[in-house]
């Protein structure tokens, strides 16, 4: 979940040099001492964070070394220091290690999940394994992947079973609703009722917060009943495909409608005869079918 090592050390010759040539134009740091670039990358940590927060306040100066180029950098180089007007300097909580990048979760309504990479060290290594851990970062864009900017400023606190869950939700929320973000900048896609109905039946805790909101959209478009049940079925065969697999059957086909079984057979074909046959005809295309796997 990091950089490879070539873009690690490109990324390391780009961003200080960006901060290096800020810190020239506002002067943050009056030290007559720091005269060079070389310097500059020797500085404590405390003190290039004044100079990366100026940087932010001001991203103006990122078009203006572009344009300058006071390093002649080459123009794939450029492009990528150009691509860092699309920062995102916010609170995040570190919310999960997954084999391609970390989750870091904002704290926005509703919320967001951004796959993030390291640099040169793991964020095991640099923050431990024992998450979430609520934190300030600047996520940049990098060749069409997200990075942070090489400073993680954890706060100091601690979460209750209460908090947790609410954060588990919350990514629920976010991976039902946009996804995982893996690149900046990101542009919301306008949901078709369809998906955001989805999105809302996807876990029990979105269900519960947003059923105002599911009965609105299909009374709205009656259409929906379908997608509802389909959904529904769905979760619901989750739930009876583990309690069939108990009972030993195996590489069978079953039909759920509101909840029950009401057809089984050893292929899809049979089961959807049955269906047909049984079922009112205004409810059939509500029946969902599913496939229990042998093992």
């Amino acid at each position: 979940m990091k950089l490879s090592e070539e873009d690690a050390e490109l990324f390391y010759k780009l961003h200080p040099a960006l901060l290096f040539y800020t810190n020239q134009r506002k002067g943050i740091l009056r030290d007559a001492s720091i005269t060079t670039f070389e310097e500059f990358r020797q500085l404590a940590p405390e003190e290039v964070n004044k100079v990366r927060e100026a940087l932010y306040k001001h991203p103006k100066l990122i078009d203006s070394f572009v344009q300058e180029n006071p390093y002649n950098f080459s123009q794939d180089e450029l492009e990528i220091v150009r691509s860092w007007k699309n920062f995102l300097n916010d609170e995040f909580y570190l919310f999960r290690y997954l084999k391609q990048y970390a989750i870091f979760l904002d704290a926005g309504s509703p919320p967001r999940a951004y796959g993030v990479l390291a640099l040169k060290s793991d964020f095991q290594e640099l923050v431990g394994p024992w998450l979430p851990i609520f934190l300030k970062a600047v996520l940049l864009p990098f060749k069409g992947q997200i990075i942070y900017d090489g400073i993680l400023i954890p706060y100091p606190v601690t979460f209750g079973p209460g908090i947790r869950r609410d954060l588990k939700e919350a990514y629920q929320e976010a991976k039902a609703r946009f996804g995982i973000i893996t690149s900046l900048p990101w542009v919301e896609k306008e949901e078709s009722d369809a998906e955001r109905l989805k999105s809302y039946l996807s876990t029990g805790a979105m269900r519960e917060k947003y059923w105002e909101e599911i009965e609105k959209l299909i009374k709205k478009d009656s259409s929906l009943l379908t997608v509802y049940h389909q959904e529904m079925g769905k979760i619901h065969a989750r739930a009876l495909g583990r309690r069939l697999s108990e009972l030993g059957l195996r590489n069978a086909w079953f039909a759920i409608l509101e909840g029950e079984l009401v057809a089984g057979g050893s292929t899809r074909e049979e089961v959807e005869q049955i269906v047909d046959k049984i079922v009112p005809g205004e409810k059939r295309k509500f029946a969902y079918v599913f496939h229990l796997r042998g093992r």
